[in-house]
């Protein structure tokens, strides 16, 4: 298995090159179909656009390459490289996103239990030095195994979707029957290794 901390140091310089926030890095899919899943955000609009998304994959791309051919690959086999926005409810993975989303409900589940519980469910109330606050709970940050913000109205009236002018007009999606051609823009890049 990758080593996360170790790709969220490579992986970083470049989204923050292109004036994105890197929210979470994570492998997903087991052995059967490893996924390289990279989330990142503008700062200003919380999203991603398409062009966002195509240009941070060809970094991420082009910066794996280069270990590749140093012998430094992060990777023992194949894997899938997949970049994208969080979505609306979408996962807590920075100390800074509980005071970002205060007010909002959010679903946290921790590594340990605290007060006979792993999952708390609530109102996210900001942070308090290194612990959060969930509802009435204040609950240490570095012992939480995931949280994500529960999609409610409330959730979804705040988040500011992308105007038709932050999108680059010139922007098509095309469908191929065979292969894309090699400078197509593409959201998930197949990153095959070892294979002719």
């Amino acid at each position: 298995m990758a080593d996360i901390a170790a790709l969220t140091q490579v992986i970083e310089p470049e989204a923050r090159a292109l004036g994105l926030s890197l929210v979470r890095v994570k492998m997903i899919g087991g052995t059967s179909d490893p996924t390289l899943q990279v989330m990142a955000e503008r700062p200003d609009t919380r999203q991603l656009s398409l062009e966002d998304c195509g240009a941070l994959s060809r970094r991420i791309s082009d910066v794996l390459d280069a270990l590749e051919a140093n012998g430094a690959d992060p990777f023992e086999n194949a894997y899938r490289l997949e970049v994208s926005s969080p979505g609306i409810d979408r996962p807590l993975t920075r100390i800074k996103d509980y005071d970002d989303w205060a007010g909002h409900e959010a679903r946290v589940t921790l590594l340990e239990p605290i007060e006979g519980r792993k999952q708390f469910n609530g109102v996210l109330a900001g942070r308090e030095g290194d612990s959060v606050k969930v509802a009435e709970h204040t609950l240490p940050f570095a012992g939480i195994r995931n949280a994500k913000l529960v999609l409610t109205d409330k959730l979804i009236k705040a988040t500011r979707p992308l105007l038709a002018d932050d999108m680059d007009e010139s922007v098509e999606i095309e469908e191929f029957e065979d292969e894309p051609p090699e400078d197509a823009d593409l959201l998930d890049a197949d990153v095959t290794k070892g294979q002719d």
